[in-house]
């Protein structure tokens, strides 16, 4: 027999894309300032640091579309919703951070071949790091919103602006020290830099998305938090009379999943089976809201009942 529940209330992604529609604004607002101060100053690390606000939109873009779509509810044809566009979304951003990273080392291999002295530093400077305020500012509320909400879109277009901040600050020392020091190579190397690191942050995105593809397992914390509470319930009963066992998690968008199997004696009544798996649900639901829960309820005494443990997480089985 098997029971499920669909606990608590998760924010729309709807209302989540709004957050993304400041990213697109923040965007807007950093490419004009960045590459208002490439043209002032002719520097490649500003040039570097303006590419990469390009894919900030593009992404920003990205997400507003994947978070309409994981907006829908349930239908025929997608029974668990559409959560996981998100997943394609962050994935999606990770591989233009790609391309930018590749644009942006070749630009500066181009220059460090062919040097050219900087103009206006301290002005671009200036601008660059007004830039960099706004990025900063809505970086953070976006990634706050994200973990407050678990939406990967989210915490990836955020952790990206936040990304940019950093690097955008790396491209304001050096340059500066190129205006400082007159060492023009100097402004490639920053460039370089900035390719390499925004790389990494690509790699991340990208591989984030494929665990969520490919259903990977919640984080061991909500493990532990599911383990424990199935626990303080083989404790209420007597040694051998209740087990749990092949417990499974998955997570899709914002969308929590948990299953596992409830071994009761055979002679207990539909009625005292489905009080307990009501019980132990609802714990489940407070120790993580929103989840979906399902439980299969078996007999402890069938040697059936243990043929279907494959698969399940190998930390939980209760069998004294």
């Amino acid at each position: 027999m098997s029971h499920s529940l669909i606990t608590g209330r998760t924010t729309g992604p709807r209302s989540l894309a709004l957050w993304a529609w400041l990213s697109i604004a923040a965007a807007l607002a950093t490419i004009a300032l960045k590459f208002w101060a490439y043209l002032l100053t002719g520097s490649v690390g500003l040039l570097s640091d303006a590419l990469e606000s390009v894919v900030n939109l593009v992404a920003a873009i990205v997400a507003v579309i994947a978070l309409s779509i994981a907006a829908r509810p349930a239908n025929n044809t997608h029974h668990y919703g559409h959560g996981k566009v998100e997943y394609f979304s962050a994935g999606i951003e990770g591989l233009m951070i790609f391309v930018a990273a590749m644009v942006i080392m070749y630009s500066a291999v181009e220059r460090l071949l062919h040097p050219q002295a900087l103009d206006a530093v301290g002005v671009g400077l200036l601008i660059t790091l007004i830039a960099t305020a706004i990025n900063a500012a809505v970086g953070w509320l976006i990634l706050r919103a994200g973990r407050r909400h678990r939406s990967l879109t989210l915490v990836a277009d955020g952790k990206h602006l936040l990304t940019d901040v950093w690097t955008s600050i790396g491209i304001v020392i050096g340059v500066g020290l190129v205006a400082l020091t007159g060492w023009l190579p100097l402004d490639s190397i920053v460039a370089i830099a900035v390719g390499l690191n925004i790389l990494w942050t690509g790699f991340t995105l990208v591989r984030n998305s494929v665990h969520g593809l490919m259903d990977r397992a919640l984080n061991a914390t909500d493990e532990a938090r599911v383990i424990e509470v199935v626990n303080s319930f083989v404790a209420e009963y007597p040694p051998g009379q209740l087990a749990f066992h092949a417990l499974q998690t998955r997570e899709s968008g914002q969308q929590r999943f948990v299953s596992l199997h409830v071994l009761v004696p055979g002679q207990w009544t539909v009625a005292t089976g489905h009080d307990l798996v009501e019980r132990v649900e609802s714990a489940i639901a407070l120790t993580l809201p929103g989840a979906h829960i399902q439980t299969h309820l078996e007999p402890s005494e069938d040697p059936r009942s243990y043929d279907d443990v494959g698969g399940g997480h190998s930390g939980l089985d209760t069998r004294n």
